[in-house]
């Protein structure tokens, strides 16, 4: 387990999915959730090189298909650190022979975390060591306890959201999506979490309607806030088991329109790379 620390924040990850394991305050307050399989076991993954479902569990790269899980490989793959600093870490991970017989492209995928006082910069950077074109989505999964909230309570919680009124993604019980949209609304942005939330599961937003989402304590303050200026963004708690979490995922991707049957590089909200290009983005997490 890997450590970034400064007087307001010390953070735990591991090079296991690059993924981010704790955020504790100088009071010694836990902000991540910790995984319990009972709700949820994983806390933060980084969901590469697609984000949520493709069609029947697999997609065409010139006319052959290959087998994907949902949110795909990299959250279950060992990571290197490759920089380190006392303010900042770099996990990277190359393709590999088993990677390529799921993604045929050869690349490599950073995720850093730079640690700069009460906010956590989560970096991503995707570069293309192919001699072809390279197609991928990618995005955060990280999970906050809520505020004011025990195990075995009913769901509550609010967030503030930088918009009123939102177009919401229809998608499948089995999480693909559906044309068309729903009219969201909020009261002046704030969203009370109930265990009817999350019935239909997650709440997706595309059309990059929101950048900012914040979880309130009962006083109304924020503990927690997340910036992003992806094109989509998810909320999410496991329905119907009153999990005392809320995930905010930030995506530039999202998952396969139902029945789809195209190539991977035509999916909706696809990311490109021509040979020798990279791409970067980060967002970032506040706390207090």
């Amino acid at each position: 387990m890997e450590q970034l620390a400064n007087d307001y924040l010390t953070l735990q990850l591991s090079a296991h999915g690059a993924e981010l394991k704790s955020i504790k305050d100088d009071n010694g307050k836990e902000y991540l959730w910790q995984g319990d399989a009972q709700y949820w076991a994983r806390q933060s993954p980084i969901l590469f090189p697609h984000v949520g479902s493709v069609w029947n569990n697999s997609y065409k790269i010139e006319n052959k298909e290959y087998s994907s899980s949902r949110h795909g490989f990299a959250r279950d793959m060992d990571f290197k650190v490759t920089q380190k600093s006392t303010d900042r870490i770099l996990f990277s991970l190359h393709d590999t022979p088993e990677t390529y017989e799921r993604y045929p492209y050869h690349f490599i995928l950073g995720v850093s975390y730079r640690l700069k006082g009460n906010r956590i910069h989560v970096i991503w950077h995707v570069q293309n060591i192919d001699n072809k074109e390279i197609h991928f989505q990618i995005g955060g999964h990280p999970a906050f306890n809520l505020p004011d909230m025990k195990a075995g309570e009913p769901i509550k919680g609010y967030l503030k959201l930088d918009n009123e009124t939102l177009q919401r993604n229809n998608f499948t019980h089995e999480g693909y999506l559906l044309e068309g949209y729903k009219t969201f609304e909020t009261d002046e942005g704030i969203l009370e979490l109930t265990p009817e939330t999350f019935a239909n599961d997650a709440l997706i937003f595309d059309q990059c309607q929101l950048h900012h989402v914040q979880i309130l304590n009962k006083k109304g303050a924020a503990e927690v806030s997340v910036q992003f200026n992806t094109p989509a963004v998810g909320i999410w708690s496991p329905a119907g088991k009153n999990a005392p979490f809320v995930c905010i995922e930030p995506w530039y991707g999202i998952a396969d329109k139902e029945n789809y049957n195209g190539e991977f590089c035509n999916r909706y909200l696809m990311n490109h790379l021509q040979p020798g290009a990279s791409f970067m983005s980060e967002y970032i997490i506040t706390i207090r």
